[in-house]
C-alpha cells in the first residue's frame, strides 16, 4: 500500500499533529491510567482499520511492559478474563464513542455508568478526550493510507 500522504512533510498535516499532540498532555496529566490508554488506542484502532495505529500503540503497549496475552485479546475483551472492570467500562465506551453512526442514542447512559464508577471526573474527562484523539488519528491515517508494521517504539517522541 502506497501512502497517499506524507503527513510530517505537508505542512497543514504537519501543523495540525503538532496541535494534536500537544492536546494530549492533559490526558497524560490527568492520571488515567496508561495501560488503559493503550487498550482504548488499540481497540478504536481495531475498529477504524487503522494499521498505523494498531502498530504504534501494540508496540508501545508491549514496551511499557503489558502482557502479550492482553493484546491478544483486547478485540474480544467482553470474553477475556484478563481486564479489570474499569478497563472493561473503558473499552465498552471506546466502542460505543467510536461506532456513534451505528446507534441512534449515541453512548448509552449504562456505558457511560460504568466508566463514571471506576474513574473520576478528571479520568472521565481524559477518557472522552482519548477515544476523540484516537478517533482523529485514526481518521487521518486511514485517509492517506499510512501503513502498519514500521513503527518503533518511541519512534514519535
Amino acid at each position: 500500500m502506497e501512502s497517499r500522504m506524507n503527513l510530517f512533510e505537508n505542512p497543514v498535516a504537519s501543523a495540525f499533529i503538532k496541535r494534536l499532540q500537544a492536546a494530549h498532555r492533559p490526558v497524560d496529566e490527568s492520571g488515567l491510567p496508561g495501560a488503559t490508554q493503550e487498550l482504548v488506542k488499540i481497540r478504536a484502532s481495531q475498529i477504524n482499520g487503522c494499521a498505523m495505529c494498531l502498530d504504534m500503540h501494540a508496540k508501545d503497549a508491549l514496551e511499557a511492559g503489558e502482557s502479550q496475552q492482553r493484546l491478544n485479546l483486547v478485540g474480544a475483551w467482553r470474553e477475556a478474563t484478563v481486564f479489570t472492570d474499569a478497563e472493561r467500562a473503558a473499552l465498552e465506551l471506546t466502542e460505543q464513542g467510536t461506532r456513534l453512526a451505528d446507534a441512534s442514542g449515541g453512548v448509552t447512559d449504562d456505558a457511560w455508568a460504568a466508566a463514571a464508577k471506576h474513574y473520576d471526573d478528571g479520568q472521565l474527562a481524559a477518557l472522552v478526550a482519548l477515544i476523540a484523539e484516537i478517533n482523529t488519528w485514526n481518521r487521518l491515517n486511514v485517509i492517506t493510507r499510512q501503513a502498519g508494521g514500521h513503527y518503533q517504539p518511541g519512534q514519535f517522541g
